[in-house]
């Protein structure tokens, strides 16, 4: 794990980090609409893994790895509530359905699975802004 300590930076990367994950949100929607649902779940799970890292850069961490950045992510916000409980189970999902899209080759990517993962994105998103707003404005 690494520390942030210029608040400038620190504002700079969770605004970095946000626009990253609204641009894979916007790829996913392109790919799906294009009937390309496994590289639109990729982009689902990456509009979710770099809002992640946004909280985390909003109290100064870093993780370098995905399973360190989501299980910290779980371990801070899920359990103790900050975000909700839910959450945490759909990222898990995200995860191994992204991976399954990535990586299986007899994957099948449903229309269904690809809209629920893009939903499952935006609505974190979402909440991540929140949270980071509320972060970026008492420092």
């Amino acid at each position: 794990m690494e520390q942030h300590d210029d608040i400038g930076s620190v504002k700079d990367l969770v605004l970095y980090r946000i626009e990253s994950a609204k641009e894979d949100l916007a790829s996913a929607n392109i790919l799906f609409e294009a009937n390309a649902y496994k590289a639109a779940n990729n982009r689902a799970y990456y509009s979710i893994f770099h809002a992640i890292n946004a909280v985390h850069a909003a109290n100064r961490k870093s993780y370098k790895r995905h399973k360190d950045a989501i299980a910290n992510f779980n371990k801070d916000y899920v359990r103790t509530e900050i975000f909700p409980r839910k959450i945490g189970h759909q990222i898990a999902e995200a995860e191994e359905i992204r991976h399954a899209s990535d990586y299986d080759d007899f994957y099948i990517a449903s229309k269904e699975e690809a809209e629920e993962q893009i939903q499952v994105a935006k609505s974190f998103l979402v909440l991540v802004q929140n949270y980071c707003n509320e972060i970026l404005d008492k420092i």
